[in-house]
């Protein structure tokens, strides 16, 4: 192996920081010696002593954690962050009382020499805010339970019933809640006033109190009124015993309707919550359907719309079934197939008026057109009797509908249902405006990307293969990219990199990149070698602002007069290449080590290294998205991906095979992963 290379170092000026929002610090040297901090800085922490080391200047019992983390920052190179919020106390002398924050420490290079920069989010706004729901969340509570008691005191029916059944003596209003005269006997026709899905649980817990040993019998149920609808009411009886005898039961019944919807109500606004932790779209609406089955409805089904919102009457439109759930007990949902269907009049209607409808059928006989087939077939077979179809409505553009099925024979949902209902998915706008600008940034992203990563070209005497895949559990866009180029004079360079950052911005910065290296690359007036084509585009993106960070592997190959290919190539800061010899264990290619990545020193100088690849050898570039799984060292990742890529090898799989085979053996990867391939081959 032979090496090659060049240098200068570019120094952080702080003061760039003076009028940023957020609170920046830095301290240099050793010692940690504070040098700089801006007016938010102050602000948050009150005055510090400049030129005092940290632990002086910081002298506050929990600033002990933060010193610590400097001498580790300090010292292996590796930036730092805390999530989680942190409080000071403001005691210090000119702070302004206690306040929460968030922070982080990376290594820097300055004029005063190495330190470490400190970056502190004010939380203060953002954790007071859920104390204070917190504490009104408990005050709901104890409002709550004095109402439990009052209505405790105060009965709506008092009853007196025979150990046969039939009531003795009845004092309140049920004739009145009802509409129905109190039959003297409770048998099956008294218990059509009851809600049909509570009908059982109502038998099932006074058989359970009335057998055996008699003890208290408690229930909760819905009851028809007068006004054709449901409330929920409790029931509460004790046996009177006598030697050994029930000689009859007391009871209570109480309308709870008002304390149970309070109930639901926060219970159901509690569980939206959770959508606020959802990855994508399909999760995020997923959970807004979970939400609301079964204590508002039997089903939910949501449907998406065109990212364009809805159109213009006569228009034609489509939706895409993108979350669905029913409670137990009903025919099992169908598959989430991705597929478009054209909108039906009422959902329309719903979308362009902006404004819920209610639909009300004979059960399992659905009205044709509403829905896609296959959901009607579902409902037929639901015994569905009800369908209410509501528009999600965020930034004034209908994005989706949701449609909930009463079923099994169901009542209709009454006006507090479904204005309950309506508030449950009022509350989801804005998680949903998040997932959904995620999804438009990823899918931005995902085809820039694949627009730039062109197949690889067709080279006599070689075989070559490239993949991009992007992370499996996540939102986020990385900036992988890899290249492959046929030159002129008939060599080849094979480029991979990726790009600090996951987003739209990571991936724009990816193309010009790539773009960059390419012209590089090709320009012959003046032919480099991988190092020094790696340090030309390092300047040029250092002095352009274009990326943070950036590791990469250049190769340049070209063929050899005696058969098989000679490989040159510099690593900036990425993984090294796995060489597949066509005979022997595979190893990978890294030198002395890896020279720094792009945009840290553009001075500094790149090594080239070089090996002379034979028939039947296999060089494979690969991003870290493909060895860095959670939970296992980066080790055992490199040894995982060349045991897998020999084994294909050995196998005589295409290299195209190979690398489909890979990135689909790493099951829970968190980032994208890139990869590209080249093995010579006989030249006819």
């Amino acid at each position: 192996m032979t090496r090659t290379g060049g240098g200068g170092v570019p120094e952080l000026e702080p003061e760039v920081f003076d009028d940023a929002i957020v609170a920046v610090a830095l301290t240099s040297g050793a010692e940690h010696r504070l040098v700089y901090y801006n007016d938010a800085f102050r602000n948050l922490f009150g005055p510090r002593k400049m030129g005092a080391r940290a632990a002086d200047a910081f002298p506050e019992e929990r600033a002990v954690r933060y010193v610590r983390m400097l001498d580790e920052v300090f010292h292996d190179g590796l930036g730092r962050q805390v999530t989680g919020p942190r409080t000071t106390e403001g005691l210090f002398p000119g702070a302004p009382g206690r306040r929460h924050f968030i922070y982080s420490c990376s290594p820097v290079l300055s004029r005063f020499g190495r330190g470490v920069l400190t970056v502190c989010v004010d939380t203060t706004a953002q954790v007071e805010a859920v104390e204070r729901a917190e504490r009104l969340s408990t005050e709901r509570h104890q409002a709550l339970h004095r109402y439990e008691a009052l209505m405790g005191a105060v009965t709506q029916t008092v009853w007196l019933m025979q150990p046969d059944g039939s009531i003795s003596e009845l004092v309140g209003d049920f004739e009145d809640f009802t509409g129905k005269r109190w039959r003297p006997v409770i048998d099956e026709q008294w218990l059509t006033l009851v809600h049909p899905h509570d009908r059982g649980h109502l038998v099932r817990t006074w058989q359970e109190a009335a057998e055996g040993t008699p003890s208290m019998f408690v229930c909760t149920f819905r009851l028809r009124t007068t006004a054709h609808d449901y409330r929920h009411v409790q029931s509460r009886a004790v046996p009177i015993v006598r030697d050994g005898e029930i000689v009859e039961w007391i009871g209570a019944t109480a309308d709870i309707e008002d304390q149970w919807r309070n109930r639901l109500r926060e219970r159901l606004l509690a569980r939206v919550a959770t959508v606020t932790a959802a990855d994508d779209v399909p999760q995020a609406f997923g959970a807004v359907a979970g939400a609301v089955v079964p204590e508002l409805t039997d089903a939910c089904a949501v449907f998406l719309l065109p990212s364009s919102g809805a159109t213009g009457s006569g228009e034609p439109l489509t939706a895409v079934r993108v979350a669905s759930t029913a409670r137990p007990g009903l025919p099992d949902l169908p598959p989430l197939i991705d597929q478009s269907y054209a909108v039906g009049p009422i959902a329309r209607q719903v979308i362009e008026s902006r404004r819920p409808k209610l639909l009300v059928f004979p059960a399992g006989s659905p009205p044709a057109g509403i829905l896609p087939e296959v959901s009607l077939d579902w409902l037929r077979a639901a015994r569905a009797t009800s369908l209410t179809v509501v528009p999600l409505i965020i930034d004034s553009a209908v994005v989706a509908f949701a449609c909930a099925a009463g079923c099994a024979d169901s009542p209709p949902p009454g006006p507090r249902d479904l204005a309950l209902l309506g508030e449950v998915l009022h509350e989801v706008r804005d998680p949903l405006r998040q997932a959904l600008e995620l999804q438009r940034t990823r899918h931005t992203a995902l085809t820039l990307q694949r627009a730039l990563l062109t197949p690889t070209p067709s080279v006599p005497g070689a075989e070559m293969a490239a993949h991009y895949q992007p992370a499996s559990k996540t939102a986020e866009v990385g900036g992988d990219w890899y290249d492959a180029l046929l030159l002129p004079d008939g060599s080849v360079t094979l480029s991979i990199g990726d790009i600090a950052g996951h987003d739209l911005d990571a991936a724009t910065s990816m193309s010009q990149l790539r773009s960059m290296l390419r012209v590089i690359a090709y320009d012959q007036s003046r032919p480099h070698d991988p190092a020094e084509s790696l340090a030309r585009l390092d300047r040029v993106v250092d002095g352009l602002a274009i990326a943070p960070l950036v590791t990469a592997v250049h190769v340049r190959l070209r063929r050899r007069a005696g058969g098989g290919w000679h490989a040159a190539w510099s690593n900036a800061g990425h993984p090294p290449p796995l060489l597949l010899p066509a005979e022997g264990r595979p190893r990978f290619l890294e030198g002395a080590g890896p020279d720094l990545p792009l945009c840290v020193a553009p001075a500094l100088p790149r090594t080239t290294w070089h090996y002379d690849l034979d028939l039947g050898d296999t060089l494979l570039l690969y991003t870290d998205g493909l060895i860095e799984v959670p939970g296992t060292d980066l080790a055992d990742g490199m040894a995982g991906l060349a045991e897998a890529a020999a084994s294909a090898t050995r196998r005589g799989m295409p290299l195209a095979d190979i690398c489909a085979l890979l990135l689909a053996g790493v099951t829970d990867r968190r980032d994208d992963a890139a990869l590209i391939a080249f093995r010579p081959t006989p030249h006819l």
